[in-house]
């Protein structure tokens, strides 16, 4: 008997659709891999981004990667718009990794933001050539025509022309310039601001969406690595004897501990090549390995959570100053300080990191599950020594992604073992492999210091926060994050008079990484903690204190494209609150509402979350209660699914979410000891209210993250008296 690998969607259509177990029958073959060639090869392409074909077929190129924000529909959706195009006439291509195409930089929640002004002009234009091309059909001036659904009309003799009509001569035209442009008024949008399903949504739903795990080409045989236990660590022997009896095994081949910084460097290990996934891994159970686990053996998580502890009591570099803290401070009078901790944690994607590399003649061709193309062409490039404009890099759909697919590690590790074995070479990651070598998101130790007057309002604020930065990965040295990595420290706008933020020293163990909205989950956790806490110091509801404390309506920093305004800051807060029926029920005996508001991914976001706890310590989330501002709305329900997956999220990091280190090895390995929510765990009720807002789009993928931590603990509070300081809740016995 014949057994051939067989995708997991194979698998599923061919036992579902007949009843029988199969072993063969590879369904690969039957679908397509999508390309970035038919926009570029329209008769009429204007841009890079679109072309038009004679049949008059519209084909629009989404450049940034599907990881489930939807931007893969909303970025066409904004061409098609002022394109005027019919949407079941549009084609969506995803584009490979290429420079043409700007930044494909799928992460921080910007590709609406960044992209929506250009894509429009890119509609525009296309729409005013076809206008033209008309123009000189009819002989008419090109005020007298204007376009309808997919057509140049003109109104006073009724006359018509299709797009595919057009495209020829539309091609022959030059293309406009910006401020010849005419773009549609928001009253006359089709697309922009209305719900819309994913473009994607038939495939995903049938199985024929395809996945960096369904990538397939000839030849190519499949690898499963052993990777050094402890960060750093080198093979100090290796004995392949049983692993080279298994069938199917072909070779080990060791891959080189990187030299720091790791940046997207593999972290090395041996690599089992075989014909087939299950040989890979069984080899792999059978090496014999010895490991120097270098400086980062001796590394444990209970004792680097007491250096960090030492370190945020003691001063800090100062990252944002305010008046006089210490002068205010040495008036005397009421202090309230507290410290909070989070802990490292794993993105754990649904799709665990997964890459196909050819490596043939000193040409590179992959496929792989990621954020960003272009780094994986940068990375695969030094990795091999060949040049960047030598690697083509596709991009199927991603399994999520939540910053980790930003990094090329996996990409590179099969571009390596390629370019040693001459076969392409498949690299699929294991659940355990996914949480063991992680870019872990940083545990962290938040201090705040606050001296209250007689209404409790602060009138100095310290704030000092300790944790292992991101850019360790780039620079070993580096000991202190960056602006954005201290979220809600440097960018809190309270009206407070005397406000000084500190970044304490810490010393990166692990490889350090972005996961969704970076450290907003630290340092928001902290500061929307500790406003509850004060409000209850001072015998105030959280409510009517969050709002006194954010101050009047006021614009900030007025000079910058997306200035910080409060007075949307306050509206947000006060619609979550409404619609949560803030207020009009009694907390206590087990029932509490926690809130918080800030702005995140330049978005205006404040949640209410609604808890029931139970005698015995059984938490339940009844509702949640979101309201949003993200300026300029391309897909509403798509803004609604970001933020409720969003609740979910950051519920599941309150609850479980932890990474602990024993003498430098993640103790954790699967979803039985690094737990998800299930869907019991998770809030019954998730309500999202999207406002109504002409301002420039702004970010939502990240969004809806962070206040999760602390209105969630917030309303644990409300309900029981028990003050949430340390996440996750597991760790308070909470269930």
């Amino acid at each position: 008997m014949t057994i051939k690998n067989l995708s997991r969607r194979g698998f599923l259509r061919a036992t579902l659709s007949t009843g029988a177990f199969l072993l063969g029958a590879n369904l690969l073959s039957e679908m397509a891999w999508p390309e970035s060639e038919s926009a570029t090869q329209a008769v009429f392409h204007p841009s890079v981004f679109l072309g038009i074909e004679t049949n008059g077929t519209v084909y629009i190129v989404a450049h940034r990667s599907e990881v489930g924000s939807g931007s893969r529909t909303a970025l066409p959706r904004v061409v098609a718009d002022e394109l005027d195009a019919d949407w079941s006439r549009v084609r969506i291509e995803q584009a490979i990794g290429d420079d043409r195409y700007g930044s494909q930089d799928s992460e921080a929640s910007r590709s609406i933001r960044q992209f929506f002004d250009p894509m429009r002009e890119i509609g525009a234009s296309a729409r005013l050539m076809l206008v033209r091309a008309a123009a000189l059909h009819w002989r008419v001036p090109e005020t007298e025509c204007e376009t309808g659904l997919h057509a140049v009309l003109h109104r006073s003799s009724g006359s018509k022309l299709e797009y595919g009509q057009l495209a020829v001569t539309a091609a022959s035209l030059p293309v406009p310039k910006r401020e010849e442009l005419q773009f549609k008024p928001r009253r006359a949008w089709h697309y922009i601001g209305k719900d819309a399903s994913s473009y994607d949504l038939t495939n995903l739903c049938t199985g024929r969406a395809l996945y960096g795990i369904d990538a397939h080409t000839e030849g190519m045989l499949y690898t499963s690595i052993e990777r050094p236990p402890v960060l750093g660590g080198r093979v100090r022997s290796l004995d392949n004897s049983e692993t080279l009896r298994v069938p199917g095994v072909k070779q080990t081949a060791i891959i080189e501990t990187f030299k720091p910084p790791y940046d997207v460097q593999p972290v090395g290990g041996v690599a089992v090549i075989a014909e087939n996934t299950w040989a890979a891994i069984k080899g792999r159970r059978r090496l014999k390995v010895e490991w120097d686990h270098g400086p980062n053996g001796s590394h444990r998580s209970d004792e680097y959570k007491e250096e960090l502890q030492h370190a945020v009591r003691q001063p800090g570099k100062v990252v944002r100053n305010v008046g006089d803290v210490d002068s205010e401070f040495a008036k005397g009078g009421k202090i309230v300080e507290s410290e909070y901790y989070v802990p490292q944690l794993a993105h754990v994607t649904m799709e665990p990191p997964t890459a196909l590399v050819d490596y043939r003649d000193g040409k590179v061709t992959a496929w792989a599950s990621t954020q960003n193309p272009q780094a994986v062409q940068e990375a695969i490039a030094n990795a091999v020594g060949v040049s960047k404009t030598e690697v083509v890099c596709h991009v199927p759909l991603l399994g999520g992604g939540f910053g980790r697919k930003s990094y090329s590690d996996f990409a590179v590790e099969a571009a390596i073992l390629s370019k040693k074995v001459g076969r392409p070479i498949k690299v699929l990651w294991t659940r355990e492999d996914d949480i063991k070598h992680d870019y872990y998101h940083p545990v962290s130790v938040m201090y705040i210091k606050a001296a209250i007057d007689q209404q409790g309002m602060p009138k100095a604020w310290l704030q000092r926060v300790a944790f292992p930065p991101i850019a360790s990965n780039y620079d070993p040295t580096a000991r202190y994050g960056i602006d954005f990595e201290v979220a809600g420290i440097t960018n809190q706008h309270f009206d407070v008079p005397n406000y000084r933020a500190e970044n304490a020293p810490a010393t990166a163990h692990l490889r350090i990484g972005i996961l969704r909205s970076v450290s907003n989950i630290h340092g928001l956790f902290a500061t929307y903690s500790f406003t509850d806490e004060l409000a209850h110091a001072s015998g105030r509801d959280p409510l009517e204190y969050l709002l006194t404390l954010i101050g009047p309506a006021r614009i900030i920093d007025p000079k910058e494209q997306f200035p910080f305004d409060t007075g949307r800051l306050l509206h947000v807060l006060e619609l979550a609150a409404e619609k949560a029926a803030w207020g009009k029920r009694r907390l206590g005996t087990g029932f509490g509402m926690g809130i918080a508001a800030h702005r995140v991914s330049l978005s205006y976001i404040a949640t209410v979350v609604q808890v029931e706890v139970s005698r015995d310590g059984k938490l339940r989330i009844p509702r949640i209660d979101t309201a949003v501002d993200v300026g300029t709305v391309v897909n509403p329900d798509n803004v609604r699914c970001q933020i409720e997956g969003a609740a979910v999220f950051g519920t599941s990091i309150a609850r479980t979410g932890e990474i602990t280190v024993s003498n430098g090895v993640i103790d954790q390995s699967n979803f039985h000891d690094y737990p998800v929510a299930r869907i019991n765990e998770v809030p019954y009720q998730n309500n999202v209210y999207v406002v109504d807002s002409s301002a420039p789009p702004t970010g939502v993928g990240e969004t809806g993250v962070p206040l999760i931590l602390p209105a969630l603990c917030n309303a644990i509070f409300a309900a029981t008296g028990q003050r949430i300081r340390q996440l996750p809740l597991s760790r308070s016995e909470l269930v």
